[in-house]
């Protein structure tokens, strides 16, 4: 029986000569290859400043944190996401509040947004599904309006814009993960994109545990030798990349613009044949947008069933996301029919970069004979 995984990750001699040269460097933590990485993104992204962390998870929590907003405070995420999300809120606490999602493009769904927005509404989390950019013309506009703050869920959706604009440039932060079945890896790790000089400095601190100079700024600034003082100014968490992971993401980076126009190019064959079956709703994205595929997501009305056809013949299959309130966790009445309802029918069908034409015909020729 052929077997089709739902990600594999795309990686090849190139990064291994990266990795290889780090290690014989001897600086393998925070240094040299951190820096660059960093810099090289920012520039990809369109913004000023990056800053490594060691995942995506990590970057949410700073991309809240460095906000200061007062306990209790509300921050509105769509609920079909990643538990990173509402964790990030937790980690600062602050109050999840969850939004329901557009039947189309299952990102977050701008009037039922504005509806939920309270006075103690201080974010957004704009969370670009599967690679779907959200409606970022209207998230910006209700910012303005009632003085929020939005960070930018770009886990999904990395080397995608709006309007001409890199996703992770448009909202106040942009947190970007590169854990290993992204669109691009460094194994794991996770980046912040965002402009403010002064927000900048601080988060460099906040993810060195609050030392207002890090182990490659101490020895690099001297020069070659060891400067041992350094000063703590606020309270930080080891949330930094290393030069291991970075050397990786340099590598990535360079293969991303490939890496996305094979994906795209299996998405269009998927849309071409899944089309043509009455009972598939293709994915649907908005017309600013420009798609960075993680995810291909299909609405089916018999999504358990076809997962289990799907598996029996060796075809991996996955659901994302179950909608945050319904984990015991987050558990609550959130008022998100659309989710409550569309979560049942959604099902991502396998999509990676080293996905062989037979593997795909195999995937849509199962779909067709289900029906």
């Amino acid at each position: 029986m052929r077997k089709v995984p739902l990600f594999k990750t795309y990686m090849g001699q190139e990064e291994v000569e990266a990795v290889k040269e780090v290690l014989l460097s001897g600086w393998v933590t925070l240094g040299p290859k951190t820096v660059e990485f960093e810099n090289a993104y920012a520039k990809f992204i369109g913004s000023k400043y990056g800053i490594g962390t060691n995942s995506g998870t990590a970057a949410l929590h700073l991309g809240l944190a460095i906000f200061d907003f007062p306990e209790g405070s509300e921050v509105l995420m769509p609920t079909i996401n990643f538990i990173s999300a509402p964790h990030a809120a937790y980690y600062n606490k602050l109050k999840p509040v969850f939004v329901d999602v557009d039947p189309k493009t299952l990102c977050i769904d701008v009037v039922d947004l504005e509806k939920k927005i309270t006075p103690k509404s201080k974010a957004i989390i704009a969370t670009h599904l599967g690679g779907i950019p959200v409606n970022m013309d209207a998230i910006m506009k209700i910012a303005e309006k009632y003085s929020l703050k939005v960070i930018e869920d770009v886990a999904n959706a990395v080397g995608g814009s709006y309007d001409g604009k890199m996703l992770g440039s448009i909202g106040h932060v942009g947190c970007h993960s590169f854990e290993g079945k992204k669109n691009m890896t460094t194994g794991d790790g996770g980046m912040i994109t965002l402009n403010d000089d002064e927000l900048n400095d601080r988060l460099r601190r906040m993810r060195w545990l609050g030392i207002n100079k890090d182990t490659w700024k101490r020895f690099s600034e001297k020069q070659g030798s060891y400067s041992w003082y350094y000063e703590v100014s606020d309270i930080g968490y080891k949330y930094n990349m290393n030069d291991i992971m970075a050397a990786i993401g340099l590598v990535q980076l360079g293969r991303l613009p490939g890496l996305l126009q094979i994906k795209n190019k299996l998405v269009e064959k998927y849309n071409k044949e899944l089309s043509t079956l009455a009972w598939v709703e293709t994915p649907t994205i908005e017309p600013k947008g420009v798609v960075a595929p993680w995810l291909y997501i299909i609405k089916v009305p018999d999504r358990d069933g076809l997962m289990k056809y799907l598996e029996d013949n060796g075809v991996t299959t996955g659901v994302h996301f179950m909608p945050m309130h319904l984990h015991p966790l987050y558990k609550q009445e959130a008022n998100t029919p659309v989710a409550d309802k569309i979560w049942h029918n959604i099902v991502s069908l396998p999509l990676y970069p080293g996905m062989t034409d037979e593997d795909q015909d195999y995937v849509i020729n199962l779909i067709k004979k289900y029906a």
